[in-house]
């Protein structure tokens, strides 16, 4: 069937378990094999363009085994994460130890924590919605659902957005750029909801005030229970998979704007304001995250539906191997300016 296709994104906690169990260089695993040998292998794989037919995405948009997927994806995370709060604790561990089990964990809260966070985020019912706010609260980064679903997608390729890069912009302050601004704008979005409904943002239905308050008691539990050090190692990692999360931003939607009418109104999102990219591998891993294109035409739409369509600008390799290339500014720019000019 063609939702087990997605089943590869397994090969992660795979990895991580391999560098929960074994020491030096073996605990890097997840990073050699996401930032090595997927954007390695992509290099002889031509992209899969292939979308549904009308007939096929009737049958696949009823499948509940793609969402079955996503859900086995939760207590997945979360297992790994407890996991990973009883093995650091382990006083004989070296710093290459450490070092290689904190971004093998950093890489689970952006991939599977942030990713699949973003994808439940989207579904119109509460239990999804549920479920994507647990995975993202394993990454600290509960206040991308309000930002994301009423920020980002509706001034996506403009100013406005604090996701989207600007042409010649740098990556790493990109980062700082991005999600500050972005959470800025999550409590406005959520303060402006509420004053709407003519309620004061100091109340129980802010997302911003529950998320903050479920933020705390994880952090302060952390520090209660298990000590000052554990507090610290969870932070950078939530703070890798925050950065993982914020390279993607950079990467899907750098340098493309929307225009602006003749009333000073931006015109409406097409397929044309996202990066695409239809390279099997990262595309598959990664719940068809790299069809952005289609995404932002239609955020409802489920993972499995996405299309690739002609008019969407593509990038050169998958999102792996982009994401390393943006951290090498002067690389990036001779690139992909070059792409926005043939744009």
């Amino acid at each position: 069937m063609k939702a087990f296709k997605y089943l590869s994104i397994l090969v992660l906690p795979l990895t991580v378990y391999i560098s929960f169990t074994q020491n030096g260089l073996f605990t890097f695993l997840p990073l050699i094999t996401f930032f090595g040998l997927v954007p390695f292998l992509e290099l002889f794989f031509s992209p899969d363009k292939k979308n549904l037919t009308q007939d096929q995405e009737d049958i696949e948009k009823e499948n509940k085994i793609y969402t079955g997927i996503l859900y086995f994806t939760v207590p997945l995370q979360l297992f790994f994460l407890g996991w990973f709060f009883i093995i650091m604790q382990d006083p004989n561990l070296t710093f290459t130890d450490t070092t290689g089990r904190v971004f093998a964990m950093g890489l689970m809260c952006g991939v599977i924590g942030i990713n699949v966070g973003h994808e439940l985020g989207h579904r119109n019912n509460r239990f999804d919605e549920f479920l994507g706010e647990v995975l993202l609260l394993t990454s600290l980064n509960t206040h991308f659902l309000p930002y994301h679903n009423a920020g980002h997608h509706f001034n996506v390729a403009t100013p406005k957005d604090a996701a989207t890069a600007r042409k010649n912009e740098i990556i790493y302050l990109f980062w700082f750029r991005s999600h500050f601004q972005s959470y800025y704008q999550a409590w406005k979005t959520e303060s402006i909801r509420l004053k709407n409904s003519e309620k004061s943002w100091f109340h129980y239905q802010n997302r911003m005030l529950i998320y903050t308050f479920c933020n705390i008691i994880l952090l302060g539990s952390l520090f209660f229970f298990l000590g000052l050090k554990m507090l610290l190692i969870f932070l950078i990692t939530a703070i890798i998979g925050i950065l993982l999360l914020e390279t993607v931003n950079y990467i899907e939607h750098y340098g493309l704007l929307r225009k602006k009418n003749e009333r000073g109104r931006y015109e409406r999102v097409k397929r044309t304001h996202s990066w695409n990219s239809d390279h099997v591998i990262g595309k598959t891993m990664l719940f068809n995250l790299s069809r952005h294109s289609d995404h932002h035409y239609n955020g409802s739409k489920h993972y499995q539906l996405l299309k690739s369509l002609p008019e969407s600008p593509q990038m050169p390799t998958g999102y792996p191997g982009m994401m390393l290339l943006a951290l090498f500014p002067p690389l990036w720019f001779k690139l992909m300016n070059k792409k926005l000019e043939e744009l």
